[in-house]
């Protein structure tokens, strides 16, 4: 009976255990799910996002695939739009080349009809015709060319537009040299009576080359030849290759042909002197900027000298008024007029300061002068030039230093606000009378001093004249070379001299540009 109790009493405990530990269990879990409702509260609001993510991954697919298609639609459209530009141009080729050739058949039915109409006279005129070129070539090439076919290299330039520069010009040239290619490459360079295939061949290559030979050597020289000459060379070699041409059924350069060389010759010409000429205005440009700086440089140095002289004259006169003060009455009157003399020191001092400092914030005023140098030029050969040096003379010394064998005479240094416009209006009024037809930035003219004396009284400007030039070096030349003509021992003895002077001594830097 005991153990029966005891039993029961066990199994109570243990089943109230189990309840008591699923109980716990039940609470934890009621709090775990409490937990997990209040973190699904929490991410609920970020719901729409997710869904927007993903809604834009899948807009943006379907994006990224229409772009893909465009894309492909347009290199499809740009490619048949290539095909359909090359075969345009194909056509186009062809119907220039079968244009040219039809003009080609034309004139030659023109030739032969005027042939059969007017019989041996219309042959004959057109062979006296070849003949005198041809003669005119062989002459040419024996006698020289001399200047009878010099042309003025700006009348190629003239036609231009203003903004076309060197760069254009070569695009021209390669077009030009292409178009000539093109020309042989379809038969069109020359031509010839042979009926057989292989001799026309022949002929018209053999022609085709002696022309080209000659006119490649032709342009080889077009940076040292006029191009008026050089174009004559290529119309010499074409009449010259022609006549030789006549022995093999008459293989010749066809006209056409020859033009396309010429326009080669005129593009080359065109682009080397537009280069030149760019080159040129950079030098003048950069000449320009040095003259600013060594104007400055001395602009700076005279206001920096006349500081130090003005402080040095200030002292002295402190000096002097103190001296003054201390002075019986008969040392006041010495001292009296050494003070005047440092006070008019001193007001120069002040106006070459002003001065230096007016040029320098007027960047216009300058002088004009005009000089000459009878021993380098001849008479009445003067340069009209400006510069805006605090000391003018020292730019003329410059032009005389180791450019010319003499120094420039000068004959007016004039002062004005505005140097460059009163430089240029004499320059435009002597426009007829300047040297250098083709530079005229070098600013030498062949007139009489008057003339330009009276144009610059015509402009209400005061300026002091020395009409006659010393030409002092020159001038002890031409007296030392009589003497010495004259007189075998003063010859000698002048010999002698000059052999014991070294050449380097006292030399100087040639400056870039009289």
């Amino acid at each position: 009976m005991e153990i029966l109790f005891f039993v029961a009493l066990v199994a109570a405990l243990y089943f109230w255990w189990q309840a008591r530990r699923r109980t716990r269990d039940i609470a934890e879990r009621e709090v775990r799910i409490a937990q997990l409702q209040s973190e699904v509260e929490a991410l609920a609001q970020y719901r729409q996002i997710l869904d927007a993510e993903a809604k834009a991954m899948e807009i943006v697919a379907v994006a990224q695939g229409e772009l893909d298609n465009a894309r492909n639609a347009a290199d499809a459209e740009r490619a048949a739009a290539k095909r359909e530009a090359a075969d345009k141009i194909g056509q186009a080729e062809n119907r220039l080349r079968a244009s040219a050739e039809e003009a080609r058949l034309i004139i030659e039915a023109a030739k032969k009809r005027a042939e059969e109409i007017a019989g041996d006279a219309y042959k004959a005129l057109e062979n006296a015709k070849q003949y005198e070129k041809t003669a005119q070539a062989l002459r040419n090439i024996v006698e020289g060319y001399g200047d009878r076919y010099v042309v003025p290299t700006y009348s190629l330039l003239d036609e231009l537009a203003e903004e076309f520069g060197h760069t254009e010009a070569g695009e021209q040239l390669k077009t030009a040299r292409d178009r000539t290619r093109q020309m042989v490459k379809d038969g069109r360079a020359a031509t010839c009576d042979y009926a057989e295939t292989n001799r026309r061949v022949t002929a018209v290559r053999f022609v085709t080359d002696a022309f080209n030979g000659k006119v490649d050597s032709i342009l080889s020289r077009s940076k040292a030849d006029n191009v008026g000459t050089l174009e004559q060379h290529i119309r010499d070699a074409f009449a010259v290759v022609n006549h030789n041409g006549a022995a093999f059924r008459n293989a010749r350069i066809n006209p056409e042909y020859l033009e396309s060389r010429l326009a080669e010759l005129k593009w080359a010409v065109v682009t080397r002197e537009l280069r030149e000429q760019e080159r040129e205005e950079q030098r003048r440009i950069k000449e320009q900027i040095r003259e600013e700086e060594r104007a400055r440089r001395e602009f700076e140095k005279a206001m920096r000298d006349a500081a130090k002289e003005e402080e040095m004259l200030k002292k002295a006169m402190e000096k002097v008024q103190q001296q003054v003060a201390a002075a019986s009455e008969a040392q006041k009157a010495q001292y009296e007029v050494k003070l005047q003399e440092l006070a008019e020191k001193l007001r120069t001092a002040e106006e070459k300061s002003q001065r230096a400092l007016s040029m320098a914030q007027q960047t216009r005023a300058g002088h004009v002068y005009v000089i000459s140098n009878i021993g380098s030029f001849g008479e009445e050969v003067f340069k009209i030039g400006m510069t805006r040096r605090l000391e003018p003379k020292d730019r003329i010394r410059e032009l005389g230093d180791a450019s010319v064998p003499f120094e420039f005479d000068i004959h007016a240094m004039i002062y004005n606000e505005d140097a460059p416009t009163l430089e240029r209006a004499l320059h435009k009024r002597f426009l007829r009378m300047q040297i250098n037809k083709v530079n005229p930035r070098k600013e030498f003219f062949r007139l009489s001093l008057k003339d330009i004396r009276d144009e610059i009284e015509k402009m209400d400007i005061a300026a002091h004249w020395t009409m006659a030039a010393e030409a002092r070096e020159y001038r002890e030349c031409v007296a030392i070379e009589h003497a010495l003509a004259e007189n075998p021992q003063a010859q000698a003895e002048w010999t002698r001299h000059q052999m014991e002077l070294d050449p380097l001594e006292g030399s100087v830097e040639e400056p870039e540009e009289v």
